[in-house]
């Protein structure tokens, strides 16, 4: 299952959010969860991974969920990007 977002935080996805999204991630042991962008493809259960991409305002990422849970892990990873004001879904 994937979901693609337009960064809207003029900040990006720095530290803060980072965290919001690996601890969200980090719920759902059944389901493997990514971040692309940029033509990285990262674990979203890894701050580090997820600060590599240099996600600014404007970029488009791509999250990715496979395995056990990965519904609900989608739908999770998505209200944290929108109810964070940090993206929005973009098609």
């Amino acid at each position: 299952m994937q979901q693609n977002f337009k960064i809207t935080d003029e900040d990006g996805i720095h530290a803060r959010p980072a965290t919001a999204l690996v601890n969200t991630a980090s719920k759902f042991i059944g389901a493997e969860s990514f971040a692309e962008a940029n033509g990285k493809k990262v674990t979203l259960k890894s701050i580090l991974g997820v600060l590599s991409l240099g996600l600014a305002q404007g970029d488009i990422i791509s999250i990715i969920v496979e395995g056990e849970g990965a519904a609900e892990a989608l739908q999770a990873l998505t209200d944290v990007m929108v109810n964070e004001g940090l993206g929005e879904v973009h098609d």
